[in-house]
């Protein structure tokens, strides 16, 4: 899979100093695009502006806004200032109570205010078929390339000939020091129901899903199975500290 459709995921409560340095970094490297998670502590919008600024080509997204904790009004309001053409913007139901509702209506009117691609951050396969029918993309987490493969192929099924991308989040550390923090991060989500049930439902462990780089070959193999299904894979940064050398010693190694 060549660099132009691989991404890479930072927190988004990364400092925004070191964003700024990364984002051309980044994109010098041939890299797709840089998608930032959005947090109570770490506003994905205004780390994506810092990157835009010092970036002319480089995708920009967010994996994903709770739509329950920042609505569409607050969203599009925050995106303005960001270049819409090379911008996905990530959407989940959060803690809703009606997930599926929250999102339906988050989607269109986000689609209808804005001219970013819209994408649905989707575990189960109601939410998913939502996203096909409805939005510009369905953005996968925690599965294993047979999962994806699966879920792209429903995904298709369901988009009945509409263009939707599918787009999966992938834990990756490449030192062997950032390795306890990648368990860590697959225990962390083990222990939540809804993503437990993912875990179930597709038969395999979190730490199945992830991609232990500091294994050699083993990136390079992972993301060779990951590649025939989807059409981008953002590698999420584990790195045991949020410096801005971590993150270039983990970007020099998957370019590399």
């Amino acid at each position: 899979m060549d660099l132009s459709r691989m991404s890479i995921g930072l927190p988004g409560a990364l400092d925004h100093t070191i964003v700024a340095h990364l984002a051309p970094v980044i994109e010098s490297l041939g890299f797709r695009g840089l998608w930032l998670n959005d947090t109570p502590d770490g506003d994905a919008l205004a780390g994506l502006e810092v990157a835009a600024i010092g970036t002319s080509t480089l995708k920009l997204g967010t994996g994903v806004i709770p739509l329950d904790r920042r609505g569409p009004n607050e969203i599009v309001g925050a995106m303005r200032g960001l270049p819409q053409e090379r911008l996905s913007i990530g959407v989940g139901s959060g803690s809703a109570r009606h997930p599926l509702g929250v999102v339906a209506r988050g989607v269109r009117e986000l689609t209808e205010r804005s001219e970013a691609s819209i994408v649905v951050g989707a575990l189960g396969p109601r939410m998913r078929r939502m996203g096909a029918e409805a939005a510009g993309g369905v953005l996968f987490n925690w599965l294993t390339p047979a999962a994806a493969a699966d879920a792209t192929a429903e995904l298709r099924r369901d988009a009945r000939g509409r263009d939707v991308r599918a787009v999966l989040y992938v834990r990756t550390a490449m030192t062997e020091d950032a390795r306890g923090a990648l368990h860590a991060e697959a225990d962390r989500y083990s222990s939540y129901p809804a993503y437990a049930a993912n875990f179930e439902r597709i038969g395999a462990t979190a730490k199945d899903t992830t991609i232990d780089g500091s294994v050699p070959g083993e990136l390079a193999a992972r993301v060779a199975e990951y590649a025939p299904h989807v059409d981008e894979v953002v590698l999420r940064a584990i790195t045991t500290e949020q410096t801005l050398g971590a993150h270039l010693e983990f970007l020099e190694k998957v370019a590399a």
